[in-house]
């Protein structure tokens, strides 16, 4: 592994059974959304080394095909293309009320009966939703558009709080930009957390935001002295993951009353303290499992958990795996 810090380290990624990415595309395409899963699976990173993904476009109608900007899109072809997809991606949608084409529901779930993972952003779960397999489950979508899609879609179990929800098979994300963190999230699943944070780096953001959408509901913004208190707080609480501070005493470091500092912490991170700790905690302990050979229990203390027993219920409870199997799975050296 190199250590120069502008060069990010070769990770040679272990295969997935199918690694091809097809992006939908159609008249009035959501350029943003589109571009985000383009970013994310159909860039070059040869940091990856040769398994990772294989990206296409399809078109669900006949060209020219229009997106917001002024811009024409060109496919790599049609809906044909689904037949091989590993991971079908939905950028968006025309709108709440547009009807989505008998063929390409009836294309989704012939993939999705074949096993190929179904994905939304934003409106695109209104596409998914249409194909009835999202009836019973829970999903998400962009906070503006939850009226409308319980509305049309009673069966399914509507988060709208939530950046992204993963049903397996089927994952939805939120109002545009959660569509990255849904793609991290992704990656994290098929490659591990050091994939998925070398991709972060990428795009200059969080490898996992916590919190919902809830931060981004209309509220008045913070003000700027109260935001320049919690920033201090909120990486204390991340890099000191072995201490469990007191609301108390983190209120009173922020200078602020208990109940504000609730208030004014939810508004910066979607979450409560003792949840945004835990996350924290998870996210430390995939890393280390990842990364290194120590036992569970060296692993649990030094993530912050007091017994391995208690890092496996709430690692287990996060990622559907046991940190041993996640080990297995995703270490350097099993790849």
């Amino acid at each position: 592994m190199t250590t120069n810090e502008n060069i990010l380290p070769f990770l040679d990624l272990p295969p997935i059974p199918n690694n091809r990415v097809v992006a939908l595309a159609y008249d009035g395409l959501c350029t943003f959304e589109f571009g985000i899963v383009a970013e994310i699976f159909g860039l070059s990173r040869p940091e990856m080394g040769p398994n990772w993904y294989r990206f296409a476009t399809a078109a669900i109608e006949p060209g020219p095909l229009r997106a917001q900007g002024g811009l024409s899109v060109t496919a790599n072809g049609g809906t044909e293309l689904l037949a091989d997809a590993g991971l079908i991606v939905v950028p968006g949608w025309k709108g709440a009320e547009s009807p989505v084409p008998p063929e390409l529901t009836q294309a989704l779930r012939a993939a999705h009966a074949r096993g190929a993972r179904l994905a939304s952003i934003c409106s695109g779960a209104f596409v998914l939703a249409a194909t009835g397999l999202l009836d019973h489950r829970a999903a998400t979508t962009h906070w503006r558009y939850a009226e409308a899609f319980s509305r049309r879609h009673p069966n399914v179990d509507l988060r709208p709080e939530v950046l992204y929800i993963d049903e397996g098979q089927i994952l939805t994300s939120a109002g545009s930009a959660a569509g990255m963190d849904l793609g991290l999230h992704i990656i994290r699943r098929d490659f591990g957390a050091e994939a998925a944070n070398s991709v972060a780096r990428r795009l200059v953001m969080p490898a996992h935001r916590e919190g919902g959408q809830a931060q981004f509901l209309p509220r008045p913004v913070p003000r700027n002295h109260e935001a320049a208190r919690l920033s201090p707080l909120i990486e204390s609480i991340r890099t000191n993951l072995t201490e469990t501070p007191s609301v108390k005493s983190l209120a009173t470091r922020a200078g602020l009353s208990e109940r504000t500092f609730l208030r004014r912490f939810n508004e910066a991170t979607g979450t409560t303290p003792i949840r945004f700790l835990a996350e924290a905690r998870l996210t430390r302990a995939a890393e280390l499992l990842e990364s290194g050979t120590d036992s569970i229990d060296a692993v649990a203390e030094a993530s912050g958990f007091s017994s391995a027993a208690l890092l496996r219920h709430h690692f287990h409870a996060r990622y559907g795996l046991s940190p041993s199997a996640w080990r297995r799975r995703f270490s350097r050296s099993s790849a």
